[in-house]
Protein backbone atom coordinates (compact mmCIF):
# COMPACT_ATOMS: atom_id res chain seq x y z
CA UNK A 1 0.00 0.00 0.00
CA UNK A 2 1.11 3.56 -0.50
CA UNK A 3 4.29 4.38 -2.39
CA UNK A 4 5.30 0.75 -2.83
CA UNK A 5 8.83 1.32 -4.12
CA UNK A 6 9.52 3.78 -1.30
CA UNK A 7 8.16 1.29 1.25
CA UNK A 8 10.55 -1.38 -0.03
CA UNK A 9 13.50 1.03 0.03
CA UNK A 10 12.65 2.13 3.57
CA UNK A 11 12.32 -1.48 4.72
CA UNK A 12 15.74 -2.26 3.22
CA UNK A 13 17.29 0.70 5.07
CA UNK A 14 15.76 -0.50 8.36
CA UNK A 15 16.95 -4.05 7.71
CA UNK A 16 20.49 -2.76 7.20
CA UNK A 17 20.29 -0.64 10.34
CA UNK A 18 18.90 -3.41 12.55
CA UNK A 19 19.78 -6.77 11.00
CA UNK A 20 22.96 -6.81 8.95
CA UNK A 21 24.51 -5.99 5.60
CA UNK A 22 22.53 -6.35 2.38
CA UNK A 23 25.05 -7.96 0.05
CA UNK A 24 22.72 -8.25 -2.95
CA UNK A 25 19.23 -7.22 -3.96
CA UNK A 26 17.01 -8.09 -6.87
CA UNK A 27 15.20 -5.70 -9.12
CA UNK A 28 11.65 -4.77 -8.20
CA UNK A 29 9.00 -7.09 -9.58
CA UNK A 30 5.29 -6.41 -9.94
CA UNK A 31 2.72 -9.15 -9.75
CA UNK A 32 -1.01 -9.48 -9.36
CA UNK A 33 -2.09 -10.05 -5.79
CA UNK A 34 -1.65 -13.66 -4.73
CA UNK A 35 -4.14 -15.44 -2.46
CA UNK A 36 -6.68 -12.60 -2.44
CA UNK A 37 -7.03 -11.27 -5.94
CA UNK A 38 -9.46 -8.36 -5.46
CA UNK A 39 -6.74 -5.87 -4.58
CA UNK A 40 -3.95 -3.89 -6.18
CA UNK A 41 -0.83 -5.56 -7.51
CA UNK A 42 2.19 -6.10 -5.26
CA UNK A 43 5.83 -5.15 -5.59
CA UNK A 44 8.38 -7.74 -4.53
CA UNK A 45 12.12 -7.74 -4.04
CA UNK A 46 14.62 -10.27 -2.71
CA UNK A 47 17.43 -9.19 -0.44
CA UNK A 48 20.50 -11.26 0.39
CA UNK A 49 21.49 -10.42 3.93
CA UNK A 50 24.65 -11.13 5.88
CA UNK A 51 23.77 -11.16 9.56
CA UNK A 52 25.14 -12.23 12.90
CA UNK A 53 21.61 -12.67 14.24
CA UNK A 54 20.04 -16.05 14.83
CA UNK A 55 17.00 -16.88 12.71
CA UNK A 56 14.70 -16.22 15.68
CA UNK A 57 16.34 -12.87 16.44
CA UNK A 58 16.15 -11.93 12.75
CA UNK A 59 12.44 -12.76 12.72
CA UNK A 60 11.91 -10.60 15.81
CA UNK A 61 13.69 -7.68 14.15
CA UNK A 62 11.66 -8.14 10.96
CA UNK A 63 8.41 -8.15 12.91
CA UNK A 64 9.54 -4.98 14.68
CA UNK A 65 10.36 -3.32 11.34
CA UNK A 66 6.96 -4.29 9.92
CA UNK A 67 5.27 -2.87 13.01
CA UNK A 68 7.36 0.31 12.85
CA UNK A 69 6.28 0.76 9.23
CA UNK A 70 2.60 0.39 10.14
CA UNK A 71 1.95 -3.24 9.23
CA UNK A 72 -1.42 -4.33 10.57
CA UNK A 73 -2.12 -8.07 10.41
CA UNK A 74 -5.89 -7.91 10.06
CA UNK A 75 -6.70 -9.91 6.92
CA UNK A 76 -4.72 -12.88 5.64
CA UNK A 77 -3.34 -12.10 2.15
CA UNK A 78 -4.99 -8.67 2.40
CA UNK A 79 -3.47 -5.30 1.51
CA UNK A 80 -0.45 -4.36 3.59
CA UNK A 81 2.22 -1.70 3.77
CA UNK A 82 5.03 -4.24 3.95
CA UNK A 83 5.47 -8.00 4.23
CA UNK A 84 8.97 -9.25 4.97
CA UNK A 85 9.63 -12.99 4.90
CA UNK A 86 12.68 -15.07 5.64
CA UNK A 87 12.85 -17.47 2.71
CA UNK A 88 16.17 -19.16 3.50
CA UNK A 89 18.57 -18.89 6.41
CA UNK A 90 21.94 -20.28 5.37
CA UNK A 91 21.14 -23.92 4.60
CA UNK A 92 19.21 -24.48 7.80
CA UNK A 93 15.91 -26.26 8.19
CA UNK A 94 14.02 -24.71 11.10
CA UNK A 95 10.61 -25.76 12.39
CA UNK A 96 9.74 -23.82 15.51
CA UNK A 97 6.61 -22.16 16.78
CA UNK A 98 6.08 -19.19 14.48
CA UNK A 99 9.25 -19.81 12.46
CA UNK A 100 9.54 -22.23 9.55
CA UNK A 101 12.55 -22.02 7.24
CA UNK A 102 12.77 -22.52 4.32
CA UNK A 103 9.52 -20.67 3.81
CA UNK A 104 7.02 -23.52 3.32
CA UNK A 105 5.16 -21.96 0.37
CA UNK A 106 8.02 -20.36 -1.53
CA UNK A 107 8.30 -23.04 -4.22
CA UNK A 108 4.64 -22.46 -5.17
CA UNK A 109 4.98 -18.71 -5.64
CA UNK A 110 6.46 -17.28 -8.82
CA UNK A 111 6.58 -13.81 -7.23
CA UNK A 112 9.07 -15.21 -4.70
CA UNK A 113 11.07 -17.32 -7.13
CA UNK A 114 11.62 -14.71 -9.87
CA UNK A 115 13.47 -12.21 -7.63
CA UNK A 116 15.32 -15.03 -5.86
CA UNK A 117 16.41 -16.43 -9.19
CA UNK A 118 17.96 -13.08 -10.06
CA UNK A 119 20.17 -13.01 -6.93
CA UNK A 120 20.75 -16.67 -5.94
CA UNK A 121 19.88 -18.88 -8.94
CA UNK A 122 22.23 -21.72 -7.95
CA UNK A 123 21.21 -21.82 -4.27
CA UNK A 124 20.02 -25.33 -3.44
CA UNK A 125 16.83 -25.66 -1.42
CA UNK A 126 17.78 -27.71 1.66
CA UNK A 127 14.63 -29.85 1.55
CA UNK A 128 13.85 -30.20 -2.17
CA UNK A 129 17.53 -30.40 -3.24
CA UNK A 130 16.78 -28.26 -6.27
CA UNK A 131 18.25 -24.92 -7.26
CA UNK A 132 16.13 -21.79 -7.24
CA UNK A 133 16.28 -21.88 -11.05
CA UNK A 134 14.94 -25.44 -11.10
CA UNK A 135 12.16 -24.53 -8.66
CA UNK A 136 11.20 -21.58 -10.88
CA UNK A 137 11.17 -23.75 -14.00
CA UNK A 138 8.89 -26.25 -12.25
CA UNK A 139 6.60 -23.70 -10.58
CA UNK A 140 2.90 -24.12 -11.47
CA UNK A 141 2.00 -20.55 -10.46
CA UNK A 142 0.96 -18.77 -13.65
CA UNK A 143 0.56 -15.25 -12.28
CA UNK A 144 2.68 -12.93 -14.40
CA UNK A 145 5.71 -11.46 -12.66
CA UNK A 146 7.12 -8.37 -14.38
CA UNK A 147 10.54 -6.89 -13.66
CA UNK A 148 10.10 -3.13 -13.41
CA UNK A 149 13.55 -1.83 -12.38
Amino acid sequence: MGQRDEQLAYAARLIEERCGIIIDRSSLYETAAWGKTDQSSFLNQALVLETTLSARDLLNEILYIESLMGRDRVEKYGPRIIDIDIIFFNHQIIKEDGLIIPHPEMAKRRFVLEPLNQVIPAYIHPIYYKTVTELLEQCDDKLPVKKIT
